[in-house]
């Protein structure tokens, strides 16, 4: 399946280690001709960190995108009554994010795009990166797993030795996983 023409959102939270990688598979959505509706969660549009600065995201995101960010809650709502989107991308997703999407917890704008979304009976792909995957995570990220209309991007441990409980994942998988999701497809192999 093509995503040309589709309307993807990318629900953008706080894995600010991994934003040069989602601004490359950002960039290639927009080259494949999806229509790209950027959403951050308030630690991705607020916080200035040594990977830089939240103004400078915001800028570099609307470049890719060609229209300014949702970033709060009341402007992610409508969402799902108005049907918005093809299929949503929580890319990066901390395990903060996880946690609070597991339990139902909607206190962002990304998570408040995710449960809007996810109203309408389309894919919501989850795109991890976290350093307690293998640890008080686990049980979420298996939540999500088995929940319906929920898919993930491939993922992997990023630092067996150095941190053993950390998976990030293989962003180059972004697009043929958010093709499957759009057909209602896990795309495969989940963990590698």
């Amino acid at each position: 399946m093509s995503i040309k023409g589709k309307h993807i959102g990318a629900a953008i939270t706080g894995s600010f280690c991994t934003f040069d990688k989602l601004f490359e598979e950002l960039q290639k959505l927009a080259d494949a001709g999806a229509h790209i509706h950027p959403i951050f969660s308030d630690s991705a549009g607020t916080i200035n960190s040594r990977f830089g600065n939240a103004e400078d995201f915001i800028k570099k995101i609307q470049e890719i995108c060609g229209r300014p960010p949702i970033l709060s809650i009341p402007e992610a709502e409508p969402i799902g009554p108005g049907n918005l989107l093809d299929a949503l991308i929580l890319f990066p997703c901390t395990g903060n994010t996880i946690a609070k999407l597991a339990n139902g917890i909607t206190d962002t704008p990304a998570l408040m795009a995710a449960k809007a979304h996810l109203r309408n009976n389309k894919p919501l792909l989850i795109s991890i990166s976290t350093n307690d995957a293998l640890g008080m995570n686990m049980k979420n990220i298996g939540l999500l797993i088995n929940a319906k209309n929920i898919y993930f991007v491939p993922f992997g441990q990023d630092n067996p030795k150095a941190k053993p409980n950390s998976m990030i994942a293989h962003t180059e998988l972004l697009i043929p996983s958010l093709e499957a999701a759009l057909q209602g497809r896990q795309y495969q192999p989940v963990i590698c």
